[in-house]
């Protein structure tokens, strides 16, 4: 057998990533899955953006290299879609534009964690924050929160978390997996302890747009000058304009910050691909009008699906306000179909009732699973009555 470095077997493959492969493996024999796994809008991309990628392949834009934090063009329409979002424009040297997210917060952990450094992280989770933390060197520090509370975090658990060796606070809002939304006065309190304290905070708002049934998002970023100071926005095309293959995220922070997450991309991935950059520059400029009805399909589906959940014997799940997934809460549909394990039961579905979700145990809780409904009303409506049938004859 082949050595495999320490560093990598330490590493736990992603469960969202994980699942949804063995979904397409029953797929491939043969077998009807509903497949509820992935963050993935079932559109196709906005016309206009495809256009303008094809634009940028003929008159030979796309065939170079570019700066390896992103065009200039693209930081441009970064900081204008700021303006517009945010209420501020970031300069050039506060603007990274990477190859993915993902990337952006691999990134930003490799930049400011040395060994040993804790990072807050509230659980539930994203699956890879905490593996990223770990791959830079330093220790995730879950502080649970919970369903009550509907899962969001408070000052005195940050509190009774924090030691000398804090560095970093995560939030997501809205969030993955559970889609809640922070209000302004949540956030205020926790930017100004983050303040306080002398703690980077890390703001995911990869789904900022995402938001339904009346719901605001507000940019913890824009709270007030020491807020933005501490604070470094990670967001992308991937999510708001079904754009998950181009793969294109963003950086908003310090020039220090934006400058030493730069470095590793420059090692690293070089420029994110060129094509992708142009077709990202015009989702930023001018595609916000072809979203919407992206955001009513999911909020339709959102408002279609969540009653039918609590049909479901033993499901329990807190209504999200954004993104687009269903965090539910399974502890009595496995004791009344004899799991004790959250991951068992996981499987379960998708071998016995052919519908596919994600086990909560990757986003750190032992009794809830995610199900995306980011795809068509008709699936999803098959897949509850899958489920139901699952957990009703066992």
């Amino acid at each position: 057998m082949k050595k495999i470095s320490e560093f990598v077997s330490e590493i736990e493959e992603s469960v969202t990533l994980s699942a949804s492969k063995r979904a397409r493996a029953l797929k491939n024999e043969g077998i009807d899955i509903i497949d509820l796994t992935l963050g993935q809008p079932d559109f196709q991309t906005p016309k206009a953006i495809g256009d303008a990628a094809i634009t940028a392949i003929k008159d030979g834009r796309a065939s170079f290299y570019t700066q390896a934090t992103g065009l200039p063009e693209l930081k441009k329409a970064i900081a204008d879609y700021f303006r517009r979002y945010y209420g501020y424009v970031p300069a050039p040297d506060e603007i990274l534009a990477t190859s993915g997210a993902k990337f952006a917060l691999y990134a930003y952990f490799l930049a400011l964690i040395d060994s040993g450094d804790e990072v807050l992280i509230p659980a539930p989770y994203w699956v890879s924050y905490v593996e990223q933390v770990k791959m830079a060197g330093g220790v995730p520090a879950i502080v649970r929160t919970s369903e009550a509370g509907h899962f969001k975090v408070s000052v005195d658990q940050l509190e009774a978390a924090r030691t000398d060796k804090t560095r970093i606070l995560v939030l997501n809002s809205p969030s993955n997996p559970t889609g809640i939304i922070y209000t302004r006065a949540e956030l205020t309190a926790l930017g100004n302890w983050a303040v306080a304290h002398d703690i980077e905070i890390l703001a995911d708002d990869i789904y900022h747009q995402l938001v339904y049934n009346g719901a605001t998002f507000t940019p913890l970023s824009s709270l007030g000058a020491a807020i933005r100071a501490k604070t470094t926005v990670i967001g992308g095309v991937s999510k708001t304009y079904s754009m998950t293959g181009w793969r294109i995220g963003l950086a908003v922070g310090s020039p220090e910050i934006i400058s030493a997450m730069g470095k590793i991309a420059s090692q690293t991935t070089s420029n994110p691909t060129s094509v992708s950059q142009y077709a990202a520059i015009q989702a930023f400029r001018t595609a916000d009008v072809d979203i919407e009805p992206f955001r009513a399909a999911f909020e339709e589906r959102l408002n279609t699906i969540y009653p039918l959940l609590a049909t479901i014997s033993g499901f329990e799940v807190v209504k999200p306000d954004g993104a687009f997934y269903f965090f539910v809460n399974v502890r009595k549909a496995m004791r009344l179909t004899g799991f004790t394990d959250v991951t068992a039961f996981s499987d379960a579905l998708l071998e016995k009732a052919h519908v596919a979700v994600v086990t909560g145990a990757g986003f750190g809780s032992s009794e809830h699973i995610r199900l995306s409904y980011a795809t068509d009303l008709e699936s999803l409506k098959k897949a509850i009555g899958r489920i139901k049938k699952f957990i009703e004859s066992n």
